[in-house]
């Protein structure tokens, strides 16, 4: 059942994310078109920011088959890091591209336009925040339903680039009622690429952190003390440990015993907190209890 589930997840995946790069593919080639004929420097902006869109989506489609894939002898904590590393190449891509936009902002804030922006640029920027907003809530939903990273970033990838095309709307419609604010769209540009590189550091922060070896945060750790010493036979909890692999948590711990018990009983309370641990801990998927006896505390 567990299997079934974990391809049906797989599938999901890969549905909306394909459908996300045909969407990506659209989205570009009007913005293109729109942002040359319309002479919209912030549009042609935004068009390159589907275009990333549509290398974080085929991260995504290579990247699930390897991270969904069981634990191996190579690999006994399975391959979920894999989705790590396509996460932050996400959010890395997200702010290539962010400052590569800015940069040609800057560089070019103070040149007029040779042709005067025209409404016909507002059309590829509209209709990508649409589409887009679409695509965040559905692949946010699959994302979540998998518990991955890699899906949720890539969700934020779309609403990144729904929220980049309001300052190419902006910056069209003024551009065209004021030609000689002409400014405003190089503006609209650098505002864009502000807010994609945000984006991407909201992606990069966690997932760098989790390649760091981050643990649980100290409300999770809490809340583990307080599921093992709920456990009955359980003196005390001490030296616990986690390790994030993905949205799971890998947890060690040491449990404190009566030292007069036998080993039969000191393993079946052992068993009993790790089963307590899966069940109710935060997303944990593995647990490893060191048994001592209460007067040898370290």
């Amino acid at each position: 059942m567990k299997e079934e589930k974990t391809e049906d997840r797989t599938e999901q995946i890969k549905r909306v994310t394909w459908i996300g790069l045909l969407c990506n593919v659209a989205l570009a080639a009007l913005k293109f078109i729109v942002g040359f004929l319309g002479a919209s420097q912030a549009v042609i902006a935004d068009a390159v920011h589907s275009l990333s869109d549509m290398a974080t989506d085929l991260s995504v489609i290579l990247g699930v088959g390897y991270w969904s894939a069981p634990p191996d002898d190579d690999h006994p904590y399975g391959h979920r890091k894999i989705e790590t590393i396509i996460t932050v190449s996400i959010g890395a891509t997200l702010a290539i591209v962010a400052i590569g936009l800015g940069y040609r902002a800057l560089c070019s804030i103070y040149q007029p336009h040779v042709r005067n922006a025209s409404w016909i640029a507002i059309v590829g920027p509209v209709f990508s925040i649409i589409v887009k907003e679409i695509l965040y809530h559905w692949t946010v939903l699959v994302g979540t339903r998998a518990r991955s990273t890699a899906v949720i970033a890539n969700a934020w990838h779309h609403r990144s680039d729904a929220f980049s095309s309001v300052p190419a709307v902006i910056a069209v419609a003024v551009s065209a009622i004021h030609p000689a604010w002409f400014f405003v769209d190089h503006i609209g540009a650098l505002i864009i690429s502000v807010f994609i590189l945000k984006v991407a550091w909201d992606i990069l922060r966690p997932s760098l952190a989790e390649l760091a070896d981050r643990g649980a945060s100290s409300k999770d750790r809490l809340k583990i003390r307080k599921i093992a010493m709920g456990v009955e036979g359980v003196k005390d909890v001490h030296a616990i440990r986690t390790r994030r692999c993905g949205e799971s948590l890998y947890v060690d711990l040491h449990v404190l015993v009566d030292p007069d018990i036998s080993v039969r009983e000191g393993h079946g309370i052992s068993e009993e907190v790790k089963k307590a641990l899966l069940k109710d801990g935060p997303q944990i998927v593995d647990v490893i209890a060191h048994l001592e006896p209460e007067n040898e505390k370290n």
